[in-house]
């Protein structure tokens, strides 16, 4: 009976021993889906996508190869996991409606179906990046994510058209890439406060634990400065309370492997990151330094006729990302990859919404932009043949 019960605790031993944790994939939403019917149009898109992907996951051996994080081994949920927002932004646009219905009668035809089409799919996209529309958003998106990590789960986000917009701002306010001590040298406030905070050590945390109902650190201004509380007293009790506050408002460390985003019109609305005089930009960098240390991916898969697909940059090694943003970055490990130029072999003007119906084109240039996003940054050979294409290109 003993060695039964040895070879019994043995056996579940090993079992744990090789246990590999799912990996989920969340799809969220983009604009222009807050009724039933586009609600529905977008879930059962979701649904026959998944399975497609799902399979060229699991079958490219590559990935095994260039993403070390699944040990060898990927599981992927066959259920996808559906985070919806549309539905939050339909009060105001039915506000909307209801003003272009009074003015449709002193407007010409002409310009009363224009104003129907902007308000239609632009006003969710205007919507989502207001501060306190997006922020509870993020709230229920981490809260998800979280979900999936506590039951062992790690996490890729698939943000689709302004969907994009979440996944970047969920990044931005939700990973933990600040350390506390740096920070507060940069924000240089008085000599005690330093020390204070130097006596006090605490864990990296995320924007979000520093503002926005939780840590009580500051705000974040709209000009992208991030303010201080000015009580001092009221500044170190809250700082005390930082790892707390990290662990509610951050991501759960480690459980985000990848976005990514598609039908990806982020440059357009979110242009400002590319001015360094706003201050969110120096918070955008140690972002991606994070991202890059911590083997996570962002990949931008775009279809080449649609015309809200905007490439997010060119493709850059890590060498040429640390002397743009002027950050070192220490053992990379992640990719950021953009492939904006798939064929879907569809009219521009259904290319846009159309990443369901050609699902078997759209999952092999997902895991396509994979491979190449891992080959380009540490096959060495690989990259020195894309950047000779690369040069060959710009003679021209």
């Amino acid at each position: 009976m003993k060695k039964i019960l040895l070879i019994l605790l043995l056996l579940l031993g090993l079992n744990s021993a090789y246990a590999v944790n799912e990996l989920s994939f969340i799809y969220i939403n983009g604009s222009n889906n807050n009724d039933e019917k586009m609600k529905n149009w977008y879930e059962n898109g979701v649904h026959k996508l998944h399975p497609v992907l799902r399979k060229k996951f699991l079958k490219n051996t590559s990935i095994k190869k260039y993403y070390k994080g699944f040990n060898d081994k990927i599981s992927i949920k066959e259920t996808p996991v559906i985070f919806f927002w549309g539905d939050k932004s339909k009060q105001d646009l039915d506000f909307v409606k209801k003003q272009l219905n009074i003015s449709k009668a002193i407007s010409s035809s002409g310009a009363y179906l224009a104003r129907s089409l902007i308000a239609q799919y632009l006003h969710d996209a205007i919507w989502v990046q207001k501060t306190h529309n997006m922020i509870p958003i993020l709230d229920e998106l981490n809260a998800s994510v979280k979900k999936e990590a506590e039951a062992g789960n790690d996490v890729v986000l698939y943000g689709y058209s302004a969907g994009t917009f979440v996944t970047y701002e969920y990044l931005f306010n939700k990973l933990p890439y600040i350390n506390l001590e740096k920070l507060f040298e940069v924000l240089a406030p008085d000599i005690d406060i330093i020390d204070f905070v130097k006596a006090n050590p605490r864990k990296d945390t995320c924007i979000s634990a520093l503002s926005y109902g939780y840590g009580g650190i500051g705000a974040v201004s709209s000009a992208g400065h991030l303010v201080l509380n000015q009580d001092k007293e009221q500044l170190k009790k809250n700082y005390l309370m930082m790892d707390d506050m990290t662990e509610k408002a951050c991501a759960p460390k480690g459980h985000i492997k990848g976005v990514v985003n598609f039908a990806c019109p982020l440059v357009l609305f979110y242009s400002d990151i590319a001015d360094d005089n706003n201050e969110l930009n120096f918070y955008n960098k140690l972002m991606i330094k994070y991202v890059l240390e911590n083997g996570i991916f962002m990949l931008t898969v775009n279809f080449r006729e649609d015309p809200l697909g905007f490439p997010t940059s060119r493709n850059l090694t890590v060498k040429e990302i640390e002397q743009r943003l002027g950050v070192g970055i220490e053992k990379p490990t992640g990719v950021i990859y953009d492939d904006s130029g798939v064929w879907s072999k569809r009219s521009f003007v259904l290319a846009h919404t159309s990443y369901w119906n050609a699902r078997g084109t759209f999952s092999r240039a997902i895991v396509k932009s994979f491979v190449n996003g891992y080959k380009f940054q540490y096959d060495e050979k690989y990259q020195k043949k894309m950047i000779r294409k690369k040069s060959k290109k710009s003679e021209i």
